[in-house]
């Protein structure tokens, strides 16, 4: 590569003990495409936009180019982060979109001020509470999120209600499906069903065959669960929606959304695809492109959404979303002023307003305050009963799930989710190793399967005798 078609930017850090591999591997967040962590070089690959994508009155613009960046922390440079951007052409980048570029990696990372006031508190309180944990200490007070906070909201939407191979694959292939947009949005008509289907190459039928039998055993797995379900059984805790009693989940539409997956899954189309080459690295790759903003979704069809990356219901929660966003009704730019503000009153704001948007459930919203900077309150799922069962020998249901991590970690307010998480991330990593030295291939296998101890194993097998 031509040494003109790169730049380099840095970015002041706030202290030199200030760590890389500590702020980016901190959440699931980061193994989700399109971010890519290297852990040879220790550095973190994605696109990032040339502009935020709004205008000055908060509403989303037209859609912006996107530029390659990998982000890297030079030893001999302890208190600089460098940012590399390459595809930069022979015009230099403007004052502005440097500041943009900065501006999303200082988001993902929690750079600002508030950011080190509240590293250094949960420090603090850690060093007074919990001297025995190391682990906590340790942990960096950095919880990773997405450049913007659209990117964010979808994510949530994709943890919700999922197992994570599932996950890691839509958010593939919402990122396969903005390459395509950029490349191919000249030669056809994405609105229109009958260029959609020419539009979506067919999976190889040997392996939808296989998918397909796979998922008629999920589909008796799912249909015994949703039985269990109506006769208010709490075993549908397996399917990680614990806490979702309103949008993200509830009794009326619980079995259609199912359905709904089940038969999404059965659709050959490139996001199926994609499973089955989950062990190759991301970059290089020419069909990556960066996460799709508002714009880019908000005039696709829901069926070609759905069907093309595998979203099921949730390509119709997406859509409105970013319909709402582009039409100025959801205003990001507002909501990320009233966080700058850490406070109950503001927290309490966001809720209210979250809560009106189609599939922002307790979850779902709680996993977005967290990823705004607000962290007293634990999202809850079947991850959390697991936890607290496993590490805390606590055997807690739907209704006291809440209560319960209230109480075990209240002696950290107002940084609750942090200890909660340090802990739960400490936990992955005795199970799976360092997290950040983890291929890529390997991400598919933090399954809730994969997290039961042998000797949890020995108990269920002692029960069934």
């Amino acid at each position: 590569m031509a040494m003109e078609d790169e730049c380099l930017l840095k970015l002041l850090l706030p202290n030199s003990s200030w760590n890389l591999e500590k702020a980016v591997c901190s959440h699931g967040l980061f193994m989700m495409s399109p971010n890519h962590w290297d852990p040879l070089s220790r550095s973190l690959s994605r696109p990032l936009h040339l502009s935020d994508g709004l205008d000055d009155n908060g509403h989303a613009s037209s859609s912006s180019s996107s530029v390659m960046v990998r982000i890297f922390h030079p030893q001999e440079i302890p208190n600089s982060l460098h940012v590399k951007v390459y595809n930069t052409g022979s015009v230099s980048l403007s004052s502005k979109e440097q500041e943009t570029l900065l501006g999303q990696v200082a988001r993902m990372l929690h750079l600002s001020e508030t950011d080190e006031k509240n590293v250094r508190e949960f420090e603090r309180i850690v060093s007074e509470e919990s001297k025995e944990n190391d682990y906590m200490r340790n942990f960096g007070g950095r919880v990773f999120r997405s450049p913007t906070l659209f990117e964010d909201m979808v994510k949530c939407i994709l943890l919700c209600n999922c197992q994570w191979p599932r996950t890691l694959s839509m958010a593939r292939a919402l990122c396969e499906l903005q390459w395509e947009l950029q490349h191919c949005s000249s030669s056809i008509s994405i609105a229109e069903e009958t260029e959609m289907e020419n539009f979506i190459p067919n999976t190889p039928a040997e392996k939808e065959s296989k998918r397909k039998f796979n998922v008629s055993k999920v589909a008796t797995n799912l249909t015994s669960k949703i039985s269990r379900i109506e006769t208010g059984s709490e075993e549908y805790l397996k399917l990680d929606v614990v806490g979702a009693t309103k949008e993200d989940v509830n009794s009326s539409s619980f079995q259609n959304n199912i359905e709904d997956d089940l038969h999404t899954l059965n659709e050959p189309s490139v996001g199926r695809s994609c499973l089955a080459a989950e062990g190759r690295e991301p970059y290089p790759c020419d069909r990556i492109g960066n996460f799709p903003s508002p714009r880019e979704l908000a005039n696709l069809d829901k069926s070609f959404l759905a069907k093309r990356c595998g979203l099921g219901y949730r390509a119709d929660r997406i859509l409105k979303l970013a319909q709402a966003i582009v039409e100025g009704r959801i205003q990001l730019k507002q909501l990320e002023e009233v966080c700058n503000e850490a406070s109950l009153t503001s927290y309490n704001k966001l809720t209210e307003q979250l809560n009106k948007i189609d599939g922002f459930g307790p979850f779902t919203c709680a996993n977005v305050l967290v990823c705004m900077g607000f962290y007293h309150v634990i999202p809850s799922d079947s991850e959390t009963i697991r936890h607290l069962k496993q590490v805390h020998a606590r055997k807690s249901t739907v209704k006291t799930i809440q209560m319960d991590v209230e109480r075990i970690y209240r002696k950290y307010a107002p940084y609750q989710f942090l200890a909660y998480w340090s802990e739960l991330w400490h936990f992955y990593e005795q199970r799976f190793g360092k997290l950040s030295e983890m291929p890529y291939a390997d991400y598919k296998l933090i399954t809730a399967s994969n997290m039961v101890t042998n000797r949890s194993r020995k108990v269920k097998k002692s029960k069934k005798c």
